[in-house]
């Protein structure tokens, strides 16, 4: 059993298979540039074809090893700059120039991995061996709908992405963190905490509030995309709009360090769009930063070992039920995986 439990916690803090993970922001890749990332301890490599459409491999020249990301992009191929060795979007040598015709030609060595690309975001898919194949990428309704217009920002956070989960999983901090921040100031600090079931994860809330601080959060957990949904009430001063949606998130990088991808709502449409916008650049982004960083600056000073140490209360529910959703994904995939090792062996 103990063997179970820590290699159901290794698979959970290294980051889980078959999803899709935010890994860059759309302006990080230029056209004619790689472009560098890591996601789940894996060095990776984006680039865009002629057509603007975004690829991804490992980074790694099957040559001698050198970074893909410190080559060039050949039309919609990129080449390694050591020797000049080049790949297409799938991992297939197409030509290595110092020697045509070269054995290298035509192997796929290296491995790639399924892009795409919504709201200035680039999302991969990090597929386990027993399911190759990319499951659909299922994206917020805030994403596709003409009702909403949102702005992205991303922050490098160095602490296990577990430690970002559980933070948007716990309504209550927020009127404890963010008591001096814009319109989180306000509400009672003493609540209780309820669960609500969802057709793709569940709603954590406050009993007795709601309307007056980040009083609740969803948390979309059965999804290949897996992502956090919460609204922060704004006054009219804050412009139109209603209540500021947040959709978040969280890609592991390694077990020390993540990236948290949190997209700014409003259900603005037309001038009054424009009107947000511009008021968000001008005077709410820097509030709202102010914000991501009291998280990041308590979650970076947490010990590593702090969830063996810790005593949970009737306030952790969505906590609880969020790690619980880690867990049972883990436990398949690792299932998953020892069936496949036993036909092998059989």
């Amino acid at each position: 059993m103990a063997d179970d439990k820590q290699r159901i916690d290794a698979l959970i803090n290294r980051g889980l298979l078959d999803q899709w993970y935010a890994v860059a922001k759309s302006v990080q890749v230029k056209p004619g540039a790689p472009h560098a990332v890591k996601a789940l301890g894996r060095n990776l490599v984006l680039w865009r074809d002629s057509g603007g459409q975004p690829h991804c491999l490992e980074d790694y020249c099957p040559h001698r090893g050198a970074k893909l990301s410190r080559g060039e992009v050949l039309g919609d191929n990129i080449a390694c700059r050591y020797h000049g060795v080049t790949l297409d979007g799938s991992g297939t040598v197409v030509r290595v120039p110092a020697m045509p015709g070269c054995a290298l030609e035509g192997r796929r060595p290296v491995e790639s991995f399924a892009v795409a690309e919504s709201n200035d975001a680039i999302f991969v898919y990090f597929a386990s061996a027993e399911h190759p194949q990319p499951a659909p990428l299922t994206l917020p309704e805030e994403f596709t709908s003409p009702e909403w217009t949102g702005i992205l920002c991303v922050a490098p956070w160095e602490c296990n992405y577990r430690f970002a989960l559980d933070n948007v999983a716990d309504p209550m901090h927020g009127c404890y963190l963010h008591a001096n921040s814009f319109t989180l100031a306000f509400g009672a600090k003493q609540d209780q905490m309820r669960i609500e079931r969802t057709a793709t994860g569940f709603i954590v809330s406050r009993v007795e509030q709601q309307g007056e601080n980040f009083d609740w959060t969803e948390m979309v957990t059965e999804t290949a995309a897996p992502y956090c949904r919460l609204d922060i009430p704004y006054p009219p001063a804050a412009g139109p709009g209603g209540p500021f949606r947040i959709i978040g998130y969280i890609t592991p990088i390694d077990e020390d360090n993540c990236l948290v991808f949190f997209w700014r709502f409003r259900k603005v449409q037309g001038l009054a769009r424009e009107v947000w916008r511009f008021l968000y650049r001008a005077t709410l982004e820097e509030r709202h930063w102010h914000v991501l960083e009291q998280d990041r600056e308590m979650l970076e000073n947490m010990p590593a070992d702090a969830r063996k140490r810790e005593m949970l209360y009737q306030h952790d529910i969505g906590v609880a039920r969020a790690r619980q959703a880690l867990v049972n994904k883990a436990k398949a995939q690792l299932a998953a995986r020892d069936a496949a090792a036993a036909r092998d062996a059989g």
